[in-house]
């Protein structure tokens, strides 16, 4: 399971057994779920910190992935990229 996905449902686990401990305060339902959302980000903050570390660590492989890929097509565009190995290059005209 990618750190992203685990992540996401570990801070939706949090909120709902945030919301779950805050359904029985005789409250209003939109107070409990903002203060649901409030104690499941500051748990989250501490009890999650290894998935949070991991999908940070998932995604900063993922865009330097991207970014090399980038380079690696600009420099073709341009011209600038290393020759094939074939002997001769493709021509338009026929050999002679």
């Amino acid at each position: 399971m990618s750190a992203s996905v685990k992540y996401t449902l570990g801070r939706i686990g949090l909120f709902v057994a945030v919301l779950a401990g805050l359904w029985l305060v005789d409250m209003s339902v939109f107070l409990k779920l903002i203060l649901a959302l409030a104690f499941s980000a500051a748990l989250s903050f501490f009890l999650l910190r290894g998935w949070r570390d991991e999908m940070a660590e998932e995604m900063a492989g993922a865009a330097a992935r991207r970014r090399d890929e980038k380079e690696r097509l600009r420099s073709a565009l341009a011209g600038d990229d290393q020759p094939s190995t074939d002997p001769e290059p493709p021509t338009d005209h026929p050999p002679r």
